[in-house]
């Protein structure tokens, strides 16, 4: 007995006994000021980021195609000519690294024109033509043809100036740019023809690397038909994650006890197979000294060595497994009763399963906002153009200025005949120019600080609506009217620094992770394997530590929206609180998660095989009503529908979730504050207090407490 009060007394003192405590208290403070005024600031600053982007940066450089001479295609003076028409598409197929002209705007080293439509027939200057006027040869397809190019203009000037195409192919349009069709029948002149290649096989790497747009289509059509049944497998998740957390009040004990036997089966049987294969290769006399030391690692699966050591694993966990369900079955009794009483809880506060949807909403504008001022971030500055020659040793072409910056909008008055005036990027003068590197990690910062401050709020709103259940005596008599909207009230008055305190701390450490999974990155082709440990350790630190910081911050938040105390308070009291329970803690953790990961692949799983079953047409006799729709690609709302019910049983799972920890920090702290007299009554339910074995002298619904 004395050790035991040492250990408690080492994770602090018990909650004493306070008769004005009723639940989460009303008459609180601000808490964290300081934190708060700090997150204002940063918010205000952030707004000021996105206004200088705004100001700065223009999206249409990444939205809309451009042609030549740096002006939009489909907007402003342009607006009936949305695509962009390549001169010589065979230039893009000639690039062989795709990626690279992707990174430059989908921009190739020829001319390009804004068109109202793509050609729709091949078309080519023949030789004998050179000599007439552009208004004779072209004619209808001046259009294909820059402003530049006058109709009494030679044809022979016009192609050495690049003002007019050489040949016009049959296109379509995809990402805004006009691309050849496939399977083009069509030959280009001989003086062009390049090792007798026709335009059909010399597109054909381009087309294979941007093939999206009938894709893209068919997707769009498939989503067209069958968006109204995805809505209905989302609604049939919905009602599935509702029902399986309302049920839990008359199945969990059943159910625990079936996932447990469950897992010891599977184990069992896990035992069994591994015997059997090692009396296989011992008999074999298949052994590791023969086989020796070998990278192929499927090699092992060949030794009774391997198996004989997962023999041994798998009759460890099994053992300790039984052991644990001898020794803590009365912790396993508390963990489940505890499970009924969230689901009681759930079913008093139906709109507590609906808050993440207000969550949701949040981390939408939050990750919006940062998208749109990256966006405009990134596109900041004028764009710059400098003069370009495919071949600098064409007559004429010795001396011109190449990389010298030009005016895309004058004239090309130079003898050299491929000279172009092509678009570089874009100035780094100017104030968002010059700092655009440190804004975009403020807005990383930004969006991390933000999205874990949501994060935040929606589980401090739960925890103080859940709490109000627990410690409400006579239920559901005395659950204040509106639980939820008055946490979180609460919460947004006098908690925003606390809530910001945490989520800056969290930020900082997820902010660590991916400097390192960048550091890792740029590591990967190194052959030095001792940087490569040292990056993988601290990976792994880093990730304990942010899993730690998620528990804490979780558990602190729920003490915040009891007590409300400051960040640092209550961390450490839901701290001292758990390590003084501890294998409650981890009994009803374990059980916890095991019981919403069944829930979760019931939920997933019965509608991604209702949806397998109907999209794919394996169910017959519906009638006309209820008939699949005709897909090209039957999997894509199979797949929407399964994460679609993936999302939607998350956001109901972690509000239970939320509900059992919240439920069992009150319960902890009932343990302690009461003793089941009549001055100091239990609030935890009578299935709680007979599997503990107390009573309550003021039997619940008997004795009111003072108010």
């Amino acid at each position: 007995m004395g050790r035991k009060q040492n250990e408690n007394e080492a994770h602090g003192n018990s909650a004493k006994y306070d008769p004005s405590f009723r639940g989460p208290i009303k008459n609180r403070g601000c808490t964290d000021i300081i934190c708060c005024v700090l997150f204002l600031i940063f918010i205000l600053g952030y707004i000021v980021v996105g206004l200088v982007a705004w100001v700065y940066g223009d999206p249409r450089q990444v939205l809309y195609p451009r042609n030549s001479t740096g002006a939009y295609c489909g907007v402003g003076d342009n607006k009936d000519k949305p695509y962009v028409l390549y001169f010589d598409i065979l230039s893009c197929a000639a690039a062989i690294n795709i990626i690279s002209i992707a990174e430059n705007g989908l921009q190739c080293p020829t001319p390009q024109v804004c068109v109202s439509s793509c050609p729709l027939a091949p078309w080519a200057v023949e030789v004998f033509q050179f000599s007439k006027t552009v208004g004779e040869v072209y004619d209808e397809k001046r259009n294909f043809c820059l402003p530049a190019a006058s109709p009494d203009m030679t044809v022979k000037d016009s192609l050495q100036k690049g003002l007019c195409p050489r040949f016009l192919l049959p296109s379509t349009p995809a990402l805004g740019r006009c691309f050849p069709l496939p399977n083009i029948n069509f030959t280009l002149p001989e003086d062009l023809q390049i090792n007798n290649t026709t335009v059909s096989n010399g597109i054909s790497g381009l087309l294979d690397s941007i093939n999206a747009r009938d894709v893209s289509v068919k997707i769009f059509e498939d989503f067209a038909q069958s968006w109204y049944w995805i809505l209905v497998a989302l609604g049939v998740a919905l009602a599935l994650s509702l029902l399986f957390i309302l049920l839990l009040r008359l199945v969990a004990a059943p159910l625990v006890l079936l996932l447990i036997v469950g897992v010891l089966v599977v184990l069992a049987y896990g035992i069994y197979h591994c015997w059997q294969q090692y009396q296989v290769f011992r008999d074999k006399g298949a052994s590791i000294t023969q086989l020796g030391f070998t990278t192929n690692f499927s090699a092992y699966q060949s030794v009774k060595e391997t198996w004989l050591a997962a023999l041994i694993v798998l009759a460890v966990l099994e053992g300790v497994l039984l052991l644990m369900l001898i020794f803590l079955r009365q912790r396993i009794r508390i963990a489940i009763a505890l499970l009924k009483e969230a689901s009681r809880a759930v079913g008093q506060m139906m709109s507590t399963m609906f808050y993440p949807l207000v969550t949701f909403v949040l981390l939408v504008i939050c990750i919006g906002y940062w998208a749109v001022t990256a966006l405009y971030l990134a596109t900041s500055g004028q764009p710059q153009y400098i003069y370009w020659a495919s071949n600098t040793s064409t007559p004429g072409c010795e001396n011109v200025p190449v990389n010298m910056t030009c005016d895309p909008m004058a004239p090309l008055n130079s003898s050299c005949p491929n000279l172009m005036c092509v678009f570089r990027g874009y100035s780094t003068t100017g104030l968002a120019q010059r700092s655009l590197f440190n804004l975009q990690i403020y807005g990383v910062l930004g969006l991390f600080w933000t999205v874990n401050w949501v994060l935040a709020l929606g589980q401090c709103v739960l925890a103080g609506a859940f709490a109000s259940f627990y410690w409400a005596f006579h239920k559901p008599r005395d659950i204040p009217t509106f639980p939820l909207s008055s946490a979180f009230i609460r919460t947004l008055r006098y908690h925003t620094g606390s809530l910001a305190f945490g989520a800056l701390i969290l930020s900082l450490v997820q902010i660590a992770r991916v400097i390192l999974e960048y550091i890792d990155h740029k590591l990967r082709g190194s052959q030095n394997p001792v940087a490569r440990c040292i990056i993988c350790c601290f990976k792994c630190c880093l990730w304990c530590l942010e899993k730690f910081i998620k528990f804490l911050n979780r558990n602190a938040y729920i003490m915040i929206a009891i007590y409300g105390k400051n960040f640092c308070v209550s961390a450490k009291n839901a701290f001292m609180l758990l390590m003084r329970n501890v294998l409650r803690v981890v009994v009803l953790d374990k059980v916890t998660d095991l019981l919403l990961f069944f829930g979760k692949l019931l939920v997933v799983g019965g509608v991604g095989v209702l949806s397998f079953f109907f999209f794919s047409g394996r169910i017959k006799g519906l009638g006309k009503d209820f008939e699949n729709p005709n897909l090209n690609y039957y999997w894509l709302p199979i797949m929407t529908s399964i994460m679609g019910a993936y999302v939607i049983a998350s956001g109901f799972f972690s509000v239970f979730g939320m509900c059992v920890d919240t439920l069992f920090l009150c319960f902890l702290e009932d343990l302690e504050r009461n003793d089941g007299s009549q001055e100091r009554p239990y609030y935890m339910p009578k299935a709680l207090l007979k599997i503990l074995g107390k009573k309550n002298e003021a039997p619940t619904g008997g004795k009111t407490r003072k108010k």
